[in-house]
């Protein structure tokens, strides 16, 4: 059994119009991570689209959702073209939006790059076994996501305030096993501690503001590897930048991520 796919039901009400269940195993203290809201609204938005993979995503969090609690998604389709569909996802609790979604659909490549193509690194990191685990301790919240994803932290950066700048990278991968998809990638984007945790210590919650995902490549079974920074804090608000590169160091997929920095 998939976690994941198990753990995002969805049953159609009207056209347009899909229920679902947040699951409380995917929060970060008592609020679901916003990764996973993602990717159950694409899992709504993606139902109705002819297209087969999310490419360019752009989320915005207006209100921090609730675990183990009912939801709506609402899916409207933009347009449709040959190669790309594009359309937009409410999903909304208790009457109230959570997370609204803008996404273009398409196909993504699964072969290899080419070796005309550019692409960023992938971050030098030790082997996941030399990487140290996610814990709760070291971020001041409670994690019950840590018993779904295995999180694995480059030794460099797991400690607070190690890194001494705002940095962090590592690898991520499903506990149960199951192979990573561009929805999964959606989620892995929004799992990692935030990067200003490795020059400011435990701050606690990061809440994320907006989103945006660029999906390059459709990942490889496997480890994938993460890396985030963060060169822009003012006051309480972070913009953080960073991707996540496949087995064969591929990029899957480039982030960027507006965030508010509540201290523990």
């Amino acid at each position: 059994m998939s976690h994941f796919h198990e753990e995002r039901p969805l049953s159609p009400i009207a056209p347009g119009h899909w229920v679902s269940q947040v699951s409380p195993q995917w929060s970060i203290g008592a609020n679901p991570n916003g990764g996973y809201l993602l990717a159950l609204a694409l899992k709504a938005l993606g139902a109705e689209l002819p297209q087969p993979h999310p490419v360019s995503i752009a989320a915005h969090y207006l209100r921090p959702g609730e675990g183990a609690a009912p939801c709506d998604c609402f899916v409207e389709v933009l347009k449709v073209g040959k190669q790309l569909a594009t359309g937009q996802v409410r999903l909304e609790q208790e009457g109230k939006t959570r997370l609204a979604v803008l996404a273009t659909y398409g196909t993504l490549p699964t072969d290899a790059p080419a070796p005309a193509d550019r692409q960023p690194q992938a971050p030098d990191l030790p082997d996941p076994e030399a990487c140290v685990y996610r814990e709760a301790a070291g971020q001041g919240v409670t994690l019950p996501i840590a018993e779904r994803l295995d999180v694995r932290l480059n030794p460099a950066q797991a400690a607070p305030g190690q890194a001494g700048e705002a940095a962090i990278s590592g690898w991520i991968r499903f506990r149960d096993g199951t192979d990573p998809d561009p929805e999964a990638l959606a989620l892995f984007c929004d799992a990692f501690p935030p990067s200003v945790f490795g020059l400011l210590g435990a701050v606690g919650w990061v809440p994320t503001v907006s989103l945006n995902v660029e999906l390059r490549r459709y990942p490889t079974p496997g480890w994938i590897a993460g890396a985030f920074s963060s060169r822009d804090q003012q006051g309480d608000r972070m913009l953080e930048s960073g991707g996540l590169w496949d087995s064969r160091g591929a990029l899957v997929a480039s982030v960027r991520q507006l965030g508010l920095v509540r201290h523990a």
